[in-house]
């Protein structure tokens, strides 16, 4: 039977109490931003590049210091959101000690998704050249797939340390976009089939020696449940370190808000990937 991608892709259509979880984010996000400002400890609207979308917001941890650094790449298909939806992704790390950077990136159609892979990258290096610290990506939805990203670039390329970025967490993340060309947002993304497969990170030459979790919500659809498993497949018979995971009772949405939780599974996990 064909695969309807319209309902496979349609987040919101499959989770109908979104507008709650992500009001309740939003209220989450506003709180943790102002307790941070209060605590003098967030720089935010960092320009890293030319237009106003493109800056980072940076949270650093209570006790400050040289404390190492994870880069947090929002969702939204390319097309929506911004950093300052998802400030309190920074708290459970944080609360850890380690420094958390949200990167923002202009958005589809105004530039395609090529220019926002540069743009991450821009922002990955941004941040190296002002700490000094090679850094873990990890994101969610359209973040995971700029967090794959980021982890196969060949970032000595750009005169920065190949491992700059050794690891990543990709939470509902997107690696095969050739279905996306099936469906009616790619009239804002304008790929074709081949053009789709470029921008894959499915089809890049595996990151070997660097490691990838793939991280899903266990009632996220089934081309959410392929993508992350097939990375991790693809990649790991490459010579990455991959882990697969569903996380039982998640959706699309729910999935990331362990990230706020210090003493969650998923912020351990994020402790255990953090450059030493």
């Amino acid at each position: 039977m064909a695969i309807d991608y319209e309902v496979e892709y349609d987040n919101r259509a499959r989770v109908p109490e979104h507008p709650e979880i992500l009001g309740r984010m939003a209220k989450e996000a506003a709180a943790y931003r102002d307790a941070a400002i209060a605590a003098g400890r967030a720089a935010l609207d960092v320009s890293y590049g030319s237009s106003p979308r493109q800056i980072v917001d940076i949270f650093d941890p209570p006790d400050g210091g040289t404390a190492p650094l994870a880069v947090f790449v929002h969702g939204g298909y390319w097309r929506a959101l911004a950093p300052a939806a998802f400030s309190q992704v920074a708290a459970g790390l944080n609360t850890r000690g380690m420094t958390v950077a949200l990167a923002g990136y202009d958005l589809c159609p105004q530039v395609g998704i090529g220019e926002i892979i540069e743009q991450i990258r821009q922002a990955c290096l941004f941040l190296w050249r002002r700490t000094g610290r090679c850094m873990l990506v990890f994101g969610h939805s359209a973040g995971g797939h700029l967090a794959a990203t980021s982890l196969a670039t060949d970032w000595a390329k750009y005169g920065a340390p190949a491992d700059l970025v050794p690891a990543a967490m990709a939470i509902s993340g997107l690696f095969d976009l050739v279905p996306l060309t099936k469906t009616a947002m790619n009239v804002d993304f304008k790929m074709d089939e081949a053009m789709a497969r470029k921008l894959s990170p499915l089809t890049w030459p595996a990151p070997d020696g660097k490691t990838l979790d793939a991280v899903v919500g266990g009632d996220e659809s089934s081309e959410f449940l392929r993508q992350s498993r097939i990375i991790t497949e693809i990649w790991g018979a490459d010579g990455v370190t991959t882990r697969f995971e569903a996380v039982p009772g998640a959706n699309h949405f729910t999935v990331i808000e362990p990230l706020a939780d210090p003493n969650s599974a998923m912020v351990a996990r994020l402790l255990e990937l953090l450059p030493k």
